[in-house]
């Protein structure tokens, strides 16, 4: 029977690898790598062929959505194949389909988990994991405008939820939709729906860069937070719900949140 391993890279570079799917990568007898579906900033993968000992083959959109991954799976049933992944290998709907037909076709699958954007932008934050509701992805305007993201804001606030926002990238394009662009794509929507969801006094929290050694997360109004400068990509963005005393504090320690933050905690 043939396996196919599925390794999370992480967040940033080559060293975010643990080290079990380091060693997953060594043992392999062939290695795939995708980068189309999150941005690895300072990822190398001549120094990551040094650390692993392996030169992994790249594959792209083409190769996992309109193929179906046969290059992989082709791969996998006669040996061991790891396929390497941004992040976690299964927050990608593309990667879960990939397993689903593995296994349809008698292939072993195992996961290797590596760092998640869900989890390190919610860690550097400050504010608590499991107040979070349902989480978005803020497309770019001229590929898929949509109100969606507007609408799940604005469900998670009435629970009273925090909403993760991921920001659309396009890894092939070099494109990447920064926090200040999200913000005023949200507010476009606010101008046509005039909920009072994301108007310019409504908190945000921006992040960049989560999981480097230079992370950068601010915390103000839409107004405050709309021209500040994040530096370079990958960014999120946090819209908090109601806020425990403690996750207050985190915000204007940690991200800077001005001090009359403490007068909306709970």
């Amino acid at each position: 029977m043939g396996e196919l391993v599925f390794v999370g890279l992480g967040l940033h570079d080559h060293l975010g690898i643990s080290l079990r799917g380091l060693e997953e990568t060594k043992t392999a007898d062939d290695v795939f790598i995708e980068l189309y579906t999150s941005l690895l900033p300072d990822f190398s993968t001549k120094l990551f062929a040094k650390l692993s000992g392996k030169k992994p083959q790249m594959v792209v959109r083409k190769d996992l959505e309109e193929q179906n991954g046969k290059i992989i799976l082709d791969t996998a049933d006669a040996g061991k194949a790891v396929l390497l992944v941004p992040g976690d290998p299964m927050i990608a709907t593309t990667h879960v389909a990939l397993r689903i037909e593995a296994e349809k076709r008698g292939i072993k699958t195992r996961i290797i988990h590596g760092a998640s954007i869900l989890s390190a932008a919610i860690g550097v934050s400050g504010l608590h994991n499991y107040k979070f509701g349902k989480s978005v992805t803020i497309p770019f305007p001229d590929k898929n405008p949509s109100e969606t993201p507007y609408e799940v804001i604005a469900q998670n606030k009435k629970l009273g939820l925090h909403t993760l926002c991921m920001l659309d990238i396009e890894v092939s394009e070099n494109r990447y939709l920064s926090i200040g662009d999200a913000l005023r794509e949200l507010s476009k929507t606010e101008a046509k729906r005039k909920d009072e969801v994301v108007t310019m006094d409504t908190l945000a929290v921006g992040v960049a860069r989560a999981g480097s050694s230079n992370p950068r997360v601010k915390a103000g109004s839409v107004m405050d937070i709309l021209d500040y400068d994040f530096g370079q990509p990958p960014h999120s963005l946090i819209f908090p719900g109601r806020l425990h005393f403690m996750e207050a504090e985190a915000l204007i320690v940690l991200a800077g949140a001005p001090e009359t933050l403490r007068r909306l905690a709970e």
